[in-house]
């Protein structure tokens, strides 16, 4: 099954525009795209259809209202949906088409005729609230995928990993109350959008659902693979999902202008690799990834084709890598960060 890797690959998804001076940009996925096509990627990945993500689907993560507002901006010149996130006049569909390849994407590894798939699409979403635009994101696409799994896939458990820069508000609040998903965010703080606290881990039936390492600047490959190991991987292998989703975030390359993280191209890579290992372990592979942030635009493209490599098993992280990787970290700094969310979860999480 090493050929079954699937992308989802849509010149329409250029027709979102911020702003010539805006970051989220669509040469961040011209770029992206470029790289596919060289002799190395050509032809080697399963092409996922995009399309438009209907009404309904749209509703299971947002309000009709806000649905209505985004609308609103079809056909106009400019609109501000916040502070940050400006429209165009295809933006609103552009969204639309951004959820629905995701979801495409998700059905196709779901029903066994992909082993994975990432879904190269814009505009990013894990900020959207379910009332509201937030940090360049309209409609949340990795909550809606996952609500697609949970109720039209008939998924009991869904994994949702977030490593992109900044923290996922969005999704965070999608499933704060819900056991059904565990969230598990990665992210520099205190920095936007201001959440993603260690103390933040669910409530009610969702407690100890929700993860967050809240990280200053500076981690790098080492740092990243350990919190994954010691933290991620008991939880991962104890909760069982039935898939793994990721929002893949490339704004922790180590030389985005937005972050301060030091991620490095191989780095991308073996996180990638940690997270197949966990969803081979438990889910036959399904593993579903979606594309955030990433501001360097040539090292976000590079990323990618590292994740997608790693995805199609032409490169395998090994073992003994990611041990070496491990024990390179700078334990100074991160292990007590790790120790302070093991604390947390430790009473509901017994793998500790």
């Amino acid at each position: 099954m090493d050929s079954m890797t699937g992308i989802v690959r849509d010149r329409r998804y250029l027709d979102h525009d911020p702003g010539s001076y805006h970051p989220e940009s669509p040469r961040r996925l011209e770029a992206i795209y470029t790289i596919l096509d060289g002799e190395d990627m050509r032809d080697r990945f399963v092409s996922v259809e995009s399309r438009f993500a209907t009404r309904d689907e749209i509703a299971m993560n947002h309000s009709a209202w806000y649905v209505d507002l985004v609308a609103g901006t079809a056909g106009k010149r400019h609109a501000s949906l916040d502070v940050d996130t400006q429209t165009s006049p295809r933006s609103y569909e552009t969204a639309l088409l951004a959820a629905g390849g995701f979801l495409n994407a998700v059905e196709r590894v779901a029903a066994g005729e992909l082993r994975n798939a990432f879904a190269l699409v814009r505009p990013p979403g894990h900020h959207a609230e379910a009332d509201g635009a937030a940090g360049f994101c309209i409609f949340n696409n990795i909550a809606i995928g996952a609500r697609l799994a949970l109720k039209k896939l008939r998924m009991e458990r869904v994994l949702i990993v977030d490593w992109d820069l900044h923290h996922g508000n969005g999704t965070q609040h999608s499933f704060y109350t819900e056991p059904r998903v565990l969230y598990f965010s990665t992210h520099q703080y205190p920095f936007y959008p201001g959440t993603g606290r260690i103390a933040e881990i669910g409530s009610r039936d969702g407690l100890g659902y929700t993860i967050n390492v809240p990280l200053p600047r500076g981690p790098g490959d080492g740092e990243y693979v350990r919190i994954y190991r010691q933290i991620l991987e008991p939880v991962a292998h104890a909760y069982r999902p039935d898939l793994v989703l990721l929002s893949a975030g490339f704004d922790i390359y180590r030389k985005d202008p937005l972050g301060g993280m030091n991620l490095s191209v191989p780095g991308f890579a073996s996180l990638t690799r940690i997270l197949m290992n966990i969803a081979d372990a438990c889910c036959d592979g399904r593993f579903v990834i979606t594309l955030e942030g990433g501001y360097n635009i040539d090292g976000q493209a590079q990323g990618v084709k590292a994740v997608l490599k790693e995805m199609r098993n032409d490169t395998m992280v090994s073992e003994d890598f990611l041990a070496r990787l491990d024990n390179e970290s700078d334990r100074r700094s991160i292990d007590p960060i790790i120790q302070k969310v093991i604390e947390q979860i430790k009473p509901l999480w017994q793998v500790f």
